[in-house]
């Protein structure tokens, strides 16, 4: 249950830096203006101080209510994919199962997606323009493999220091 959070709260973290790093102008080099160091200050374009009405966190997104074109609840947001560039390109959605077990996840393209207030004033909710059937029918997102961890090993190819040659 907390490695999804993690990993959301993680895309949340890299989405936020690498949107600062594209927005943030060259800075001049250092010289008879001020020292090094001196080019962020309050107020500057690199610093955000607030949220916006139209911003989301990624840490408030994730279990956000997805309804389908049927006002029907599809599923719930489960992660955020990013590109390179630090943009969102889509939201996954687990669709189906009981509170998550069994679940199967969708990526639905961040266009698609419209934000909608809950019928019962508390957070809002997205909604998307197809069904719980029709997500139920889409293809599983399938994310990259983890890199296998290097322990310093040899490759298995080789054998180990010491034993004897086939």
């Amino acid at each position: 249950m907390t490695k999804p959070f993690i990993i959301v709260a993680a895309a949340g973290v890299v989405w936020t830096i690498s949107m600062a790093l594209a927005q943030a102008p060259e800075r001049p080099a250092a010289g008879p203006a001020g020292p090094p160091g001196d080019s962020v200050r309050p107020g500057s374009p690199q610093i955000v101080t607030t949220q916006g009405n139209s911003e989301w966190l990624a840490s408030k997104l994730k279990g956000t209510a997805v309804l389908g074109s049927d006002n029907q609840k599809v599923g719930d947001i489960v992660d955020i994919l990013l590109d390179k560039a630090g943009q969102v390109r889509a939201l996954i959605v687990g669709v189906g199962g009981v509170l998550g077990v069994g679940a199967k996840e969708v990526a639905i393209e961040l266009s698609e997606f419209r934000e909608t207030p809950a019928s019962d004033g508390s957070k809002a909710q997205l909604k998307v323009p197809m069904t719980k059937e029709q997500l139920s029918q889409a293809p599983n997102f399938k994310p990259l493999p983890s890199p296998p961890a290097t322990t310093g090993s040899a490759p298995s190819g080789s054998p180990p220091p010491g034993s004897p040659s086939r």
